[in-house]
């Protein structure tokens, strides 16, 4: 390249000898802007080749740090994980909790009503014990009147709305007698009947539901030998 150059060089001399002055500075000037341009023209390829010959280098680094987001990703993937596993524990956790309070309120609000209406209705039960005697004092030439029948009508209803709200009689008579439901106010003796049997009921007792309402007053039988015992 420079002896080319060195050649040009010579030639261009020589024909500068031959030539008027102002064509050779024309000349002059355009060898040197040639040369000017061939040179940036070498630079310019020299930096494309080094430009090219980094690249990949780059893209090695490249590569490198897209491995290294891809774990980061996947590390942070396992902690989001692990965070939504622990959020669904605690929403499970506070789902039961809640069902088992929800259950308990309610239990315990049946109770508190419970007691509230057994209280009512215990103090309604005279009534009925009214209604009963009155039917039973009605001579029987007299119940078919108009008077006597609106009483006999009452009283079923009543009897009626009670059972729809779980109010039933125990109808002791002829049963064994068990403390837990009758309340012995008599003693008969009966050889025939036997030793703890309900003679008669003196007072109806009642249940709400499964539980006493009332117990029944009981007229209680019992044998010779149980007595002398």
């Amino acid at each position: 390249m420079e002896e080319k150059k060195k050649s040009n060089a010579k030639n261009n001399a020589g024909n500068k000898k031959n030539k008027p002055a102002g064509k050779a500075v024309e000349e002059t000037v355009e060898e040197v802007a040639v040369e000017s341009t061939e040179e940036t023209a070498v630079e310019e390829a020299k930096e494309v080749s080094e430009e090219t010959e980094k690249k990949p280098t780059k893209a090695k680094k490249g590569s490198r740090r897209s491995g290294g987001n891809n774990k980061a990703l996947e590390v942070e993937l396992e902690k989001q994980k692990e965070l939504t596993e622990e959020a669904n524990d605690k929403y499970k956790r506070l789902l039961a909790e809640f069902e088992n309070a929800r259950n308990r309120n309610e239990k315990e609000s049946k109770r508190m009503y419970d007691i509230g209406a057994k209280e009512v209705l215990e103090k309604l039960l005279p009534v009925v014990d009214n209604f009963e005697r009155a039917l039973a004092a009605i001579p029987e030439e007299d119940k078919d009147r108009a008077f006597e029948q609106g009483v006999d009508k009452i009283y079923k209803q009543f009897i009626v709305t009670l059972e729809d709200v779980g109010v039933k009689p125990m109808n002791a008579e002829g049963t064994e007698f068990d403390p837990n439901f009758h309340n012995a106010v008599l003693h008969v003796e009966d050889e025939e009947l036997g030793d703890n049997v309900v003679a008669e009921e003196l007072q109806k007792g009642y249940m709400y539901k499964d539980e006493v309402l009332r117990h029944s007053m009981v007229c209680l039988l019992y044998t010779s030998d149980a007595a002398d015992e």
